[in-house]
């Protein structure tokens, strides 16, 4: 088997959360551009239908958006079920969607505290549930939940993110030592800092520059640093990899102290 032919990917459909912009747009045209059948989901119309023109353009390969809210359950399940049927089964699994409400202890709301755990975790078990029979009919699949450098190291406030992105890091080894018999991978991506809406939303201008001088690389991440882990663990390329994590944080967490 030649190095090309380990990421191509042709035929293959790939399912991406939260695929409208960021790190899911980015790593949804990457799959297309490998050869990749792709159906991107996300709760606003506008969106998705930009991102799908934006994702296929060029390519002679199926884009399709679904909306969904990843927080509802008979959402996600309709979801699944239409995609499947669409593409014959789901090969590649991108659990991207996610959400991150800052609160301290003394202060975290029930409301959000179940937000927050239903579509950071919930919701990635819940819909890996439902493709897995399809990928276990091959004997084939990748599964790729993005956690964060935040699962690993924390801030004050950021608690129920914290705890919900190492909980993915928990669940992909336990689902990988259950399906790795059938060919299929599970595995985890921690993004550090990088430039998406909801950082650049979160923080000042003084915390951006902050998280930039706490990397070796001296930056923020941008969306396009996430393709390569996620090629390699959604292709061939990484057929002995699984239940372990990538940190693509340029470096953040490797320094001690200051």
């Amino acid at each position: 088997m030649s190095v090309k032919s380990l990421f191509d990917l042709t035929g293959r459909a790939v399912l991406v959360t939260g695929g409208s912009k960021g790190i899911g747009k980015t790593v949804a045209r990457a799959f297309a551009e490998c050869g990749a059948n792709v159906c991107i989901t996300a709760r606003h119309q506008d969106e998705l239908e930009a991102a799908a023109d934006e994702i296929a353009q060029g390519l002679s390969v199926q884009v399709e958006y679904r909306v969904c809210d990843m927080g509802d359950r008979q959402e996600v399940g309709a979801m699944a079920v239409d995609v499947l049927q669409t593409f014959g089964g789901i090969d590649v699994l991108v659990n991207n969607a996610g959400t991150n409400k800052p609160q301290i202890l003394t202060e975290t709301t029930d409301e959000v505290w179940d937000e927050v755990l239903e579509l950071n975790f919930t919701a990635c078990m819940r819909l890996a549930r439902h493709v897995v029979p399809s990928m276990k009919e091959k004997g084939w699949g990748r599964i790729i939940h993005l956690s964060s450098v935040m699962a690993m190291a924390s801030n004050p406030g950021r608690g129920l993110y914290s705890g919900t992105k190492a909980a993915l890091i928990g669940m992909a080894r336990a689902h990988a030592l259950e399906l790795g018999p059938y060919g299929i991978t599970v595995n985890c991506i921690c993004p550090g800092p990088i430039a998406t809406d909801l950082p650049m939303s979160l923080l000042n201008d003084e915390q951006k520059k902050r998280f930039a001088e706490r990397t070796a690389v001296k930056r923020w991440g941008e969306t396009i640093d996430m393709v390569g882990p996620a090629l390699l663990l959604g292709s061939d390329a990484g057929a002995y990899i699984t239940g372990t994590t990538i940190l693509a944080d340029g470096g953040l967490i490797c320094r001690t102290f200051d």
